[in-house]
């Protein structure tokens, strides 16, 4: 009788709600199954991958069509536990999940959150590492995971020129996962400080080493993220949290200017997912107390909410074809805004650019099109739970027919990357492709100079 007791409560969370503790992986797992079961319609659950020891990576999928991507639809996840022994967003992000299926036509902000994003939810990274944790506040074993490798110093590094690394399990399995889902905006929660950390994490003294902090080219939306997260916080935005933590000035640093970071996760999202990812520090102790939990998600809730809408920031839309058929792997860049690697058009012809209100001069280039240029003025989107919509149609080159193929840019995430020089673009996966394409881009860009 008490087995059904235990299981009924993880089946029916809309009659018993989600117990403020640490659950291990298994209980987990049979949340998230039963979750599923019970919210179909807007829930969908896989596993990305395995960890070390053989634990499923379990991403929640929430929203109108959770099992695939609809045009328009922007794509937005939270990672938790990526440091197996900071154990905060792991709670928070099975609590957000009972919060937004339980909210679903009952609270507004929820039921449009979850009609206009597509939300996935991978509650942790490091199942292996919270197994090995104890409960200590700071210097619990668990932050690696099996192998003893730091996850978020495994990643591909846009300003580090070493050789490859051997990539564990788990951030293979993030990497790939990146590939399968245009991601829009993300955050990682982590433990140990209370502060919104922002790109870029490393720099090798190039231009975007600036004043101490390494400046990306889209460092004001940035900001406004950090402070979008901590100001919603119930104190994040003071700044001074904890006792053995630097003060931080509204709430939020620049990675590198808190300390420079090697392989870290953010940066990857952003450089080579087109993905805006922030790292959320939400607790001074590690592996606080279960006394503690419900007065941490209530610090948090409003923020976690208010980040995911700022997913609807600028602007959306498709490049197409003189016939309105979707152009894949167009350069859609910002002027000013030099990314390492220029965001492109997916399979359907999307692309997504996160920007605060304001002018901007857009340029979309295809090899196989003429370029196009557009200024655009953009209204801010996150009130109105979508940022502004606007197609571009290119017109079909009449001569150049050896670029008129499709075209793999050098900076995919779906292809080997490997950083060549100082703070530049030159990230190649052949010769010949790099030929192709940067010889287009610099006939474009001499063009628009």
């Amino acid at each position: 009788m008490l087995f059904l007791t235990l299981f009924s409560f993880w089946i029916t969370p809309l009659s018993f709600g989600l117990e403020f503790q640490y659950h291990n992986s298994t209980e987990v797992e049979q949340y998230l199954r039963g979750i599923n079961r019970n919210f179909s319609h807007i829930t969908h659950l896989h596993s990305i991958g395995k960890s070390v020891e053989g634990r499923e990576l379990w991403v929640l999928i929430l929203g109108q069509s959770p099992t695939e991507h609809r045009t328009g639809i922007p794509e937005f996840k939270y990672v938790g536990n990526m440091h197996g022994n900071e154990v905060v967003g792991r709670v928070l992000l099975l609590q957000l999940i009972d919060f937004l299926t339980k909210g679903y036509m009952n609270d507004p902000l929820v039921t449009k959150l979850l009609n206009s994003t597509r939300i996935h939810i991978l509650p942790s990274m490091n199942p292996d590492g919270f197994q090995a944790s104890s409960r200590d506040c700071m210097y619990s074993l668990g932050r690696f995971n099996n192998n003893g490798v730091d996850l978020n110093r495994n990643f591909p590094d846009a300003f580090s020129s070493t050789t490859e690394e051997v990539r564990e399990k788990e951030v293979v399995a993030v990497m790939e996962w990146l590939k399968t889902e245009k991601f829009v905006l993300s955050a990682n929660l982590h433990g140990g400080a209370v502060v919104a950390s922002y790109p870029y994490d490393n720099s090798n003294g190039g231009s975007e080493l600036q004043g101490g902090s390494s400046i990306s080219p889209d460092n004001d939306v940035f900001i406004h993220l950090a402070q979008t997260y901590s100001f919603n916080h119930s104190s994040m935005h003071k700044g001074d949290s904890c006792y053995d933590s630097k003060d931080f000035t509204g709430g939020i640093t620049n990675g590198f200017g808190w300390y420079p970071l090697q392989g870290g996760m953010q940066d990857y999202n952003y450089v080579w997912a087109q993905c805006l990812e922030i790292t959320l520090e939400l607790s001074c102790c590690k592996f606080p107390p279960e006394s503690e939990l419900p007065g941490l998600w209530n610090a948090n809730k409003p923020a976690l909410l208010a980040y995911i809408q700022q997913v609807h920031l600028g602007l959306k839309g498709q490049v197409l074809d003189s016939n309105g058929l979707p152009v894949q792997n167009a350069l859609v860049e910002v002027e000013g805004r030099r990314n390492l690697c220029p965001f492109t058009t997916d399979a359907n012809g999307e692309y997504y650019r996160l920007l605060l209100p304001g002018n901007y001069t857009i340029t979309v280039t295809h090899p196989a099109h003429e370029p196009l240029t557009e200024t655009i003025s953009v209204p801010y989107g996150p009130d109105k739970f979508s940022a502004l919509t606007h197609n571009f149609q290119l017109q079909r080159r009449l001569s150049g027919s050896t670029l008129d193929t499709t075209v793999t840019y050098p900076c995919s995430s779906r292809n080997g990357i490997q950083y060549l020089g100082n703070n530049s673009a030159a990230l190649v996966p052949s010769a010949f492709t790099a030929l192709t394409v940067f010889t287009a881009l610099l006939l474009h860009r001499l063009q628009l100079s």
